[in-house]
């Protein structure tokens, strides 16, 4: 599957240059810089355009413990689980910020008292609505901070310990929830092999 000659511009070039970056320089990330990012993240779309999201930033001491937390709730895990989640808590130190991204539940409450359905099922709709929009408003922080030259990892990981990230982060306990260091890469790599697109690609009609 090949690529029309001059289908290409910047949103295309940041989208195929973004890395996942767990090593950060000693360099600060500017409030200018932030904005910009949450600003990006702000303009995601989202069902029924709620913006059922908050973007908690964190700095300093307040981002240290929320890695101790991480690095606490790791012991209490396997062995990979474990070494992943202290690798997260690595990064979070490592970043001069970090942006936490939860869904406020306004689409779920919302929407099943609007929706003329059975509650259970509106309730569902709504959860993988809400989950679909926050992982949005996260996927234009990380290209965001790749135009701006910025390195940023999504810890996945921290999944495992939503709902005590999102207590330390002082959100009630929601449906999805993203901690996303930011910083000056110290070195940025090629990237995992991807899979050949025709491998992806169904076509129909």
């Amino acid at each position: 599957m090949t690529t029309e000659p001059g289908m290409q511009n910047e949103t295309l070039t940041s989208i195929g240059a973004r890395r996942s970056v767990r090593s950060f320089t000693k360099d600060e990330v500017s409030d200018g810089q932030v904005t910009a990012l949450l600003k990006a993240a702000n303009q995601a779309p989202s069902a029924h355009n709620q913006q059922a999201w908050r973007f908690i930033v964190l700095r300093g001491e307040k981002k240290n413990e929320l890695a101790q937390v991480v690095t606490a709730k790791a012991a209490s895990f396997p062995r990979p689980a474990a070494a992943l989640l202290r690798m997260g808590a690595k990064s979070i130190v490592s970043a001069p910020v970090v942006i936490a991204v939860a869904n406020t539940g306004d689409l779920i409450r919302h929407g099943t008292e609007l929706f003329q359905v059975e509650k259970e099922m509106a309730h569902d709709f709504f959860r993988t609505m809400e989950i679909q929009s926050s992982a949005a408003a996260v996927q234009n922080i990380l290209l965001a901070a790749t135009s701006l030259g910025l390195g940023t990892v999504w810890l996945g990981i921290l999944y495992l310990i939503k709902d005590d990230v999102l207590r330390f982060l002082g959100e009630p306990e929601g449906e999805f929830m993203a901690v996303v260091p930011v910083g000056h890469p110290v070195k940025i790599g090629s990237g995992p092999q991807k899979h050949a697109l025709e491998m992806k690609v169904k076509k129909l009609g």
